[in-house]
């Protein structure tokens, strides 16, 4: 089970702009501390934690944070129009187009996603997979 994921950022205000334009609809609550931000879904009485955490900030090593090649975090929407949205707001809240939403040839016929990267280069998707919505054949 993945416990937490983080990826570098250099200004953790431009990177509190564009994650809070998504990932609170997603449920995630954001805390900014000395250290950059943390994301985790709320947890309920009772409850254990719901797992990955998500953490933004400045690289531990003191050199400016880079995108890795390869590396992608995807968040689950609850719709595709929830993907459009969000993709909209992440968008006119600092990050750059990697893939307008919509499926995908080599994904499955439900699989409906987006692509960005935030400020910092890091590449983000968001998609859904919901059965009951419509699919690419249909």
């Amino acid at each position: 089970m993945i416990a937490y994921v983080t990826v570098g950022a250099d200004d953790i205000a431009r990177a509190k702009r564009f994650y809070s334009a998504f990932l609170p609809a997603l449920d995630y609550e954001l805390e900014e501390g000395p250290d950059g931000l943390s994301c985790a879904l709320p947890v309920h009485p009772g409850q254990s934690a719901v797992l990955p955490d998500f953490y933004v900030k400045p690289p531990f090593d003191g050199r400016p944070a880079s995108a890795g090649n390869g590396v992608m975090v995807a968040f689950q929407a609850r719709s595709q129009q929830q993907v459009r949205a969000l993709h909209a707001a992440a968008l006119a809240a600092g990050g750059t187009d990697e893939g307008q939403p919509g499926f995908r040839a080599s994904y499955g016929p439900h699989f409906y996603v987006g692509y960005l990267r935030d400020p910092q280069g890091n590449k983000i998707a968001l998609f859904s997979n919901d059965p009951n919505e419509p699919g690419r054949d249909g």
